[in-house]
């Protein structure tokens, strides 16, 4: 079984960047892709972003795509969400999840751990 905490989140002003942090413990992180989805209040979890097992694929949701970048480092068992340009349609609780198997997944039914969340809040 992985552990997954989230960390990063926070209070920032549009137009502002944050970086998200998912530090994993358990299972060997290599093994599998990763994924950050959303969740604002009042609307279902959306998917945001993937990246397989070993790094060099990704998949974005249009919502974010050229502005967010996902991005992991195997020897820290770590994985990152960087979102530059944030909007207050940005504001959600973001939560990392590791997926059952090594290629980017989309679907939240395809991750079978989740994080606590982090919360973004984006101020106009």
């Amino acid at each position: 079984q992985v552990q997954l905490v989230e960390s990063g989140g926070g209070l920032v002003q549009a137009g502002g960047s944050l970086r998200l942090t998912c530090a994993a413990s358990g299972r060997t992180f290599s093994n599998y892709a990763m994924g950050w989805f959303r969740q604002a209040p009042g609307k279902e979890r959306e998917f945001v972003a993937s990246v397989s097992a070993s790094g060099l694929t990704s998949s974005y949701a249009h919502s974010v795509q050229g502005r967010c970048t996902i991005s992991r480092d195997n020897a820290k068992n770590t994985n990152y969400l960087q979102i530059n340009n944030l909007t207050p349609e940005d504001t959600a609780v973001y939560y990392c999840a590791a997926a059952t198997v090594r290629d980017v997944m989309v679907e939240d039914t395809d991750y079978y751990t989740w994080g606590q969340g982090t919360l973004v809040t984006v101020s106009s």
